[in-house]
């Protein structure tokens, strides 16, 4: 595995969980606001067979004391041994979240088919018309399509989130998003905060501008089961 690094602890990594959260390296995506850039490409001169050993002799050690283990990125389903990787997890008894952004619904199949998640959390980047743009490169939107159906249908707890950026996003996406996931579970509006991102040139775009997220969440909310804003 490609791992970027981990957090020890982590209490709202992996939602009502004590957890440690697994960073993985690479994406599939160039989303410009992303606030981990160095996970993105696989440039970091790393030692990652190292990485993965520290990483497994930590959760060895927090067995009894950890509860979950949050895997995320970068893109944990580009990852070729992903699969081993969450079996050799599931093997030490915690329970795994997954977040990804749904561009490998036959990896999220695997998973789900073998039982090998607890938690899924999946990124909607924007409403169906403006994905690629907001992913920064070209999507296959039936394969997100087909991810969030098969998350929808599962059995496995979930949540759909969109971190919402001022010059990405406008109100009227959330209205095209909500109709696309209405009856989702849960679904969480995320502030974009203005830090370390992929592309810094975006700041050209959200400068001065403000989305009102509480204003977005009273519109759509009756779309889900659950939603919430995370500042």
């Amino acid at each position: 595995m490609l791992i970027g690094g981990y957090q020890k602890l982590t209490l709202i990594d992996y939602p009502g969980k004590i957890a440690t959260t697994v960073f993985t390296v690479g994406c599939s995506f160039r989303c410009p606001f992303c606030h981990n850039p160095e996970l993105v490409t696989e440039f970091q001169p790393l030692d990652y067979g190292q990485q993965e050993k520290e990483f497994f002799a930590h959760l060895k050690k927090r067995i009894g004391k950890l509860e979950g283990v949050c895997i995320t990125g970068g893109e944990p389903t580009i990852q070729p041994d992903i699969i081993d990787f969450i079996k050799k997890i599931k093997k030490l008894g915690f329970l795994v979240k997954l977040d990804s952004n749904g561009s490998r619904p036959d990896v999220l199949k695997k998973v789900f088919d073998q039982k090998l998640v607890d938690f899924v959390a999946m990124d909607i980047k924007n409403s169906p018309r403006k994905y690629s743009q907001t992913a920064g490169t070209k999507v296959d939107l039936a394969r997100v399509r087909l991810s969030v159906e098969l998350i929808r249908r599962s059995g496995v707890d979930y949540e759909f989130r969109t971190t919402v950026v001022p010059g990405l996003h406008t109100a009227k996406d959330f209205e095209k998003i909500a109709a696309w996931l209405k009856g989702a579970k849960r679904y969480y509006l995320q502030a974009y905060r203005e830090m370390r991102i992929l592309d810094p040139k975006l700041r050209q775009k959200t400068k001065g501008k403000k989305i009102d997220l509480v204003a977005i969440k009273k519109k759509i909310e009756p779309y889900f089961g659950l939603m919430g804003i995370r500042e």
